[in-house]
């Protein structure tokens, strides 16, 4: 993987070398291995490599002439058929001098232009100047694995991997409106597909595609998204069907040119994920390597969301596959140490802990390896969250992963932060989505519910997910891959019965059923588990005695935001319940106070809520 940005203004000035190379700096350590900049006129585009496919070619900025035209691209991703474009660029009459993914791409949009994104299989933002037209195309992949941020200033548009590095860019100013901070107190980690948190700054969603003109005029639209369809298959022959896209899923992401291994919790998803690439790897006659993660000093009490440990599961599936097994641990200590590392690495406070404790884990595994294959997805593709099967979650008008809205909002002044604003515009946000669901007529309760809930799960819980596990992946160089989330996969199931994806009343049975000969009884019949958190009562210790040091220091900006005494009656308050998700609750909301306080003042955050 890698990081890509640019500065598009053809018609403009000359692009500013030393701006480009310092929007590419922020973002070094997403590509450690090479870093180089096109620059022609107004143009310029950076790019920093992660070298894992055929690390002696492949250098970016690329440019190749093609039928009397020269295009130009950066490009951050994996191309999963790969073979499938060689074969066809070549009957176009394409001699390919690379075996990286990159110059097949920029090939590929040479022959077909827009219309290559139907072709191509894989995670992927990229951009490409075509000089004879003087435009910019930009792409990102149809479920967002990748990120890719613009922003304009004058005349000028401009990209980048991630929000610091178009921070790092004249024009740009971190300054965050309303929008913005209903956002945060109202949705995050989970954010709008098209927000950047900061008010110039903009993602561009999953599925979408995007030119700009020698002008500076944008076009931007959307050529992918779930689509409703019937399907006319026996419930053999689905539940076939997706063992075939799944595993070849899985085998076609177990390429890789350097030490590859993948997470292994003892869930159903990681399971599935690690048995598959365990079997191709004895078929090469290798050992697969596995990592499962844990917390030291932990103190595991069971709940709804969080019914077993993970310990002897994932041990119990390293075993069964034949893999060469890691347990990590983290320390209480690290944990709350890295909440502000984990802030800067996202761009935002996100998941407190869970992010910071995953920054962690990627530090530990890129020691030894630069790629692993992850289980994330499958859930949301799957229906594996209770608002898939519980129809009042989805009916309450707002987003069922969020059951108590006003936690966090409660703490803050209202007159500062206008709650009930806020929760207007957040609903908003659902309903709009809710009506863009494609939902036949003819669809029973139960599949209509299931529809809805993957458009949201996909739309924004998986694309938070998805953020999370690149930003804390990338901080370290560590490329993590997501077979779930392949569009083959996504299309298909979201049109199987819902009696066949909930048969017998069991979450993800379609999956299960598909996977079951790659399990052990007791994978096949686990309940699923979250990511694992932290249950030692010494790390909320931690946290708080950090976040109230904070607030008596000078530089607090968050301390004259909070209501006077809510925040005491959160620390004297007895029970504690999860607010968002099934892992964020009271030490999550006190580490992401504390994540919300650095990020004000480390990205010196410019709002006109901040002087109310």
């Amino acid at each position: 993987m890698c990081s890509i940005s640019g500065i598009f203004a053809p018609g403009g000035p000359a692009v500013n070398r030393e701006e480009l190379l310092r929007i590419n700096r922020t973002m070094k350590n997403r590509g450690p291995d090479r870093s180089a900049v096109f620059i022609e006129n107004g143009v310029g585009l950076a790019h920093n490599r992660l070298a894992v496919m055929d690390p002696e070619n492949g250098h970016q900025p690329m440019t190749v002439s093609f039928r009397g035209n020269i295009y130009t691209i950066v490009y951050n991703g994996e191309l999963y058929n790969t073979p499938q474009l060689r074969r066809d660029l070549e009957r176009e009459g394409v001699t390919l001098a690379t075996h990286c993914d990159t110059e097949v791409l920029l090939y590929s949009y040479a022959c077909w232009g827009r219309g290559c994104l139907e072709r191509l299989n894989g995670i992927y933002a990229f951009a490409v100047y075509d000089r004879k037209t003087q435009t910019l195309f930009c792409a990102r992949d149809r479920l967002g694995v990748k990120p890719f941020y613009y922003a304009t200033a004058g005349n000028r548009f401009l990209f980048a991997s991630e929000p610091k590095g178009l921070l790092a860019a004249d024009g740009i100013r971190p300054r965050v409106n309303w929008e913005g901070l209903w956002q945060l107190l109202f949705m995050t980690p989970v954010m709008p597909e098209e927000s950047g948190m900061f008010e110039q700054i903009h993602a561009l969603p999953p599925g979408h595609c995007l030119t700009v003109d020698r002008n500076g005029n944008m076009h931007k639209e959307r050529y992918w998204k779930l689509t409703a369809a019937p399907v006319h298959a026996s419930e053999e022959e689905i539940i076939d069907h997706t063992r075939a896209l799944l595993t070849d899923a899985i085998r076609r992401q177990m390429v890789s040119d350097v030490p590859l291994c993948t997470f292994l919790s003892g869930g159903l998803d990681s399971s599935v994920v690690s048995a598959v690439g365990a079997a191709v790897r004895r078929e090469n006659g290798t050992t697969l390597s596995t990592y499962s993660f844990e917390y030291e000093h932990n103190r595991y009490a069971p709940t709804l969301f969080q019914p077993a440990p993970d310990d002897a599961y994932a041990i119990e599936m390293a075993a069964f596959i034949g893999s060469e097994h890691t347990v990590l641990r983290a320390p209480s200590q690290a944990v709350a140490d890295l909440l502000e590392a984990a802030t800067d690495a996202r761009d935002f406070p996100g998941q407190a802990d869970i992010d910071s404790s995953l920054y962690y884990f990627c530090s530990e595994v890129r020691r030894r390896h630069t790629v692993a294959l992850s289980g994330e997805c499958a859930d949301e593709i799957f229906g594996g969250y209770p608002w898939f099967y519980r129809p009042e979650m989805v009916q309450r008008d707002f987003f069922p992963w969020i059951h108590a809205p006003m936690e966090r909002v409660s703490l803050f002044r209202p007159e500062v932060v206008l709650p009930d604003e806020g929760y207007a515009y957040a609903r908003q946000v659902y309903l709009d989505t809710v009506a863009d669901c494609d939902l036949p007529e003819d669809d029973s309760p139960d599949m209509r519910t299931a529809r809805i809930a993957t458009n949201l799960s996909m739309r924004f819980f998986m694309t938070s997910l998805l953020e999370r596990k690149d930003r804390m992946s990338m901080a370290h160089g560590l490329e993590v891959r997501v077979p779930f989330a392949d569009h083959r996969i996504a299309e298909f199931v979201y049109n199987v019965p819902w009696s066949i994806k909930f048969a017998s009343g069991v979450e993800k049975a379609l999956l299960r059923n598909a996977m079951r000969d790659y399990l052990p009884e007791s994978i096949f019949t686990r309940k699923k588990s979250p990511y694992p958190k932290t249950h030692d009562p010494h790390y909320e210790e931690l946290v708080r005695d950090k976040l109230l040091r904070r607030l008596k220091s000078s530089d607090s900006r968050l301390a004259s935001l909070l209501a006077p005494g809510k925040l005491q009656e959160l620390l004297e308050r007895r029970e504690d319940a999860t607010w968002f998700g099934q892992l964020m609750s009271r030490p999550q909301l006190l580490a992401w106070l504390l994540q919300l306080d650095h990020w004000l003042s480390a990205y010196h955050v410019e709002a006109d809520w901040l002087s109310g």
